[in-house]
C-alpha cells in the first residue's frame, strides 16, 4: 500500500482552518487522512465540526483521538506509549485508518 499522507489537527476552529489552508495548497498529491486530536474532554465546537465536515470530500478519511490528559505530562512518544489508554487509542486509530 505504501505511505499515506496524514494531517494532524486539534479539534478547534484554528485547527480546522489550518487543515483547510493546507488542503487549498495540497495539489495533485494523494488525499490525506485527517487525524483530529481532542484538545479538551468535550465535543468540538460547532464551527470546527462543520468545517471538517465540509472538507471531508478532500480527505481519504477522518479519524479522531480522544482527549488523553496523560499526554500533557509526558516528555515524548516513548513515555506516552507506556500508558494503557494511549495504547488503546493508538490501536483504535490504526484500525480506523486501515479500514478494519
Amino acid at each position: 500500500m505504501g505511505a499515506q499522507p496524514v494531517l494532524l489537527a486539534d479539534t478547534t476552529v484554528y485547527g480546522a482552518t489550518g487543515v483547510e489552508n493546507m488542503l487549498l495548497r495540497w495539489g495533485p498529491l494523494p488525499r490525506p487522512w485527517l487525524v483530529l486530536v481532542a484538545d479538551a474532554p468535550v465535543r468540538p465546537v460547532a464551527d470546527a465540526r462543520y468545517l471538517v465536515r465540509a472538507l471531508e470530500n478532500r480527505l481519504a478519511g477522518v479519524a479522531t483521538m480522544p482527549y488523553l490528559p496523560v499526554l500533557r505530562t509526558v516528555k515524548g512518544p516513548a513515555e506516552a506509549a507506556e500508558f494503557k489508554d494511549v495504547q488503546a487509542a493508538g490501536r483504535k486509530l490504526r484500525r480506523a485508518m486501515e479500514g478494519n
